[in-house]
This record gives C-alpha cells, structure tokens and sequence, in this order.
C-alpha cells in the first residue's frame, strides 16, 4: 500500500446470509482514510456494526481500495429542520419542496406511486421529463460512494449551527453533499429502511438539505432513495460520478 494515498474503507454487515445472497441488512458505511489511519477507520467501521439497533451481524464485510481520481471539497448544504406532526403531512410537505427545486408535479406523484416498488439497496434515478427509471438496475439500486467528512471538520459545522453532531446526520449530510453537487441531479428524496427511523429529508443545491421529521411510518423497513435527475444520454457519466468521484465535505465558515 502506497502510504501516501487515500484510501476507501467500505463495510457491510448482513444477518443469516452475505449481502450477495440475500441477507438481511444491517449496518454500512463508508470513510476515505490515509494509509496512517486504516486502523482506525476499519475500527469505526466495525464498532459501527456491532452497535447497531437492528442487532448483531452474521457477515461482515471490509473492502479497502486505493482511490486514483483526484479528490474534490466540497462546502455542505445548508441544513433546515421541518417539524411536522404526522407521515401524511411530512410527505405532503416533501411533494412541495421537491416542486420547488423544479422536479414537474405530475414526475413526482408517479414516483410517489412506485416508491414500493422503489424499496431497494442503493438510489433509484427518475428522468424528470418521462418519469422514467433510469439507472438500468433491476433489484438494486446506484451505490453512492466515496465520499466522507472529517469527524473534527463535521463537529465544528455541527457546533457554529447549533445541531446534534451526529454520525447519522453527518453520513446523510455528506451524501446529499454530493449528489446535489452535480448539475445533473436536481433534487434527492430519502429515508431510511431502519424501522426506528421516521425522520427523511429532501435535498438540492437550491434549497439544501431540508429535513423532514417524519416521512414514514414506525416500524417500516421499507426505505427510499430516489434522485431526480435532467439527463438521458450520458447517465454513465453520471452514474460513474456517483459510485466512483471522491468527495470530502469540508466545511468553510466564510463559504456559507
């Protein structure tokens, strides 16, 4: 190992079987890491695994590749909270946001229909003139990767904003960072298969990060990640951007 790379440290944790065959999931994650700090990361990344609500792991795995693309820094999104009292309001309230950023009315109540069709690993891209899936996957999704934010870098933004500095708002963050950082995407709506988690957001780089405290129902495993996308013929640029551009949020204070 070259010790003056980056490196991606990815794991996935499954229950009963292997991801690959079916298991159940539990737990991932993503850090890009010096060759110095590989310990710790796979240390992160593991303790992460082991702790989560959903239960213990049968399978483990840890990927650790160089990065060769050139790593770019990104400033996050501005970040807002939407309390709202039930799920039929929160994804009411996601209809109109994800309006705002552009994405046609008609585009977004077709893919409110198929979102239990869209409950799978990975983001789903929706074309915003047809409405059409257009990513070419079948059970799967596109895997956003390589991307991460320094936990000092992420703690200091958390304390001038006033929010918890929480590991799941900051994996979140830096996600929606990046896919709203390219020109293709114009706008992401997400939230999580964990049955714990109510709360989902919507995203783009003209109104940010807007969080949503409650977009589905407790005990839902059902997650959804759907990226609105203004693109047709180079979806493997963009595709390739998503699974393989590094990105590291870095947060400027003068930047926002």
């Amino acid at each position: 190992m070259d010790q003056n790379k980056i490196y991606s440290v990815r794991m996935r944790a499954s229950e009963e079987e292997s991801h690959e065959n079916g298991g159940k999931h539990i737990s991932g994650g993503e850090l890009l890491s010096s060759y110095q700090d590989l310990p710790i990361s796979v240390n992160t990344l593991l303790e992460k695994a082991l702790h989560h609500p959903r239960g213990k792991p049968d399978f483990f795995q840890i990927q650790c590749e160089v990065v060769n693309q050139p790593i770019k820094r990104v400033n996050p999104l501005t970040v807002q909270t939407n309390e709202v009292s039930t799920v039929k309001e929160g994804q009411e309230l996601a209809r109109f946001l994800l309006e705002k950023t552009g994405v046609p009315k008609d585009i977004i109540e077709q893919a409110y229909k198929q979102i239990p069709e869209y409950a799978v690993r990975g983001a789903i891209l929706i074309d915003i003139h047809t409405g059409e899936r257009i990513d070419g996957r079948i059970d799967k999704g596109v895997r956003v990767s390589r991307m991460d934010w320094q936990r000092e870098n992420f703690e200091k933004w958390a304390m001038s904003k006033a929010v918890s500095a929480s590991p799941r708002l900051k994996e979140a963050l830096t996600l929606a960072t990046k896919v709203c950082d390219h020109p293709f995407t114009i706008a992401e709506l997400c939230w999580s298969d964990d049955p714990n988690y109510m709360t989902g957001y919507v995203a783009s780089k003209n109104i940010g990060y807007q969080r949503i405290t409650q977009l589905k129902h407790y005990g839902d495993e059902r997650g959804c990640r759907i990226f609105f996308v203004d693109t047709l013929s180079t979806i493997n640029k963009y595709v390739s951007y998503l699974e393989e551009q590094p990105i590291f949020v870095q947060w400027e204070e003068d930047h926002d």
